[in-house]
C-alpha cells in the first residue's frame, strides 16, 4: 500500500511541475485554445500555416503582409500543430497580464483602418470566441468606450490608451 501511495503522490507532483504543457491550463481554456486552432487551422491538415494565417486575416478585413506571416510562422520552433500552438501559449503566459505592446496589438487586429474598430463586427467576436461575453458584459464594455454613434465605430486609439499604461501606439492617449 505505501509504495502505491507514493507513486499517486509522485503523479501529483509531476503535474504540478507542468511537465506536461495540458497540466498548464484548465480543462476550459485547453477546449477554447483547441476551438481557436480549429477555426485558424483552415484546410484541417493540423498543421496552421500561412495560408491558414492569411485566410484568418482575411475573414476579418485585415490585410497582412507575407513578411508578417513569415515571422509569425518563424516565432514557432516547428510546425504549428496543436501542442506547438499550446507550448507558444504558455511560453508567453505570465499568469498575471498582457504586457501593453500585446493588449494593443490585440486590439489593433479588430481594426477595419487604423485607429478604427467595427463595433458590430466586434460584438460577435466578442460573444463567440474565447471566454464568451454575454450580452449584457458587452454592452457593459462598450459603455466604457468611444464610439461614434453614426458609424458605430469604435476609437481603438482611446480604448488602448484607457487600457495601457503606456497609452496608444498611434493617436494620442492619455498615460
Amino acid at each position: 500500500m505505501p509504495a502505491s501511495k507514493g507513486s499517486r503522490s509522485s503523479s501529483k507532483k509531476a503535474k504540478k511541475g507542468g511537465s506536461n504543457v495540458f497540466d498548464m491550463f484548465t480543462q476550459k481554456q485547453v477546449a477554447e485554445f483547441k476551438e481557436g486552432f480549429q477555426v485558424m487551422d483552415r484546410d484541417r491538415d493540423g498543421i496552421i500555416s500561412k495560408d491558414d494565417l492569411r485566410g484568418v486575416y482575411d475573414e476579418i478585413g485585415r490585410i497582412v503582409t507575407d513578411k508578417d506571416l513569415d515571422d509569425m510562422i518563424a516565432d514557432a520552433p516547428g510546425p504549428i500543430n496543436f501542442t506547438t500552438l499550446l507550448h507558444m501559449f504558455a511560453s508567453r503566459s505570465s499568469g498575471e497580464s498582457d504586457d501593453d505592446d500585446v493588449v494593443a496589438k490585440s486590439f489593433r487586429a479588430f481594426e477595419k483602418e487604423a485607429g478604427q474598430i467595427d463595433s458590430e463586427q466586434f460584438r460577435a467576436m466578442l460573444m463567440a470566441f474565447g471566454d464568451k461575453f454575454t450580452p449584457a458584459e458587452v454592452d457593459d464594455a462598450f459603455e466604457q468606450m468611444e464610439i461614434d454613434e453614426d458609424t458605430g465605430i469604435i476609437d481603438s486609439n482611446a480604448l488602448i490608451a484607457m487600457l495601457c499604461a503606456g497609452g496608444a501606439e498611434k493617436g494620442e492617449g492619455e498615460a
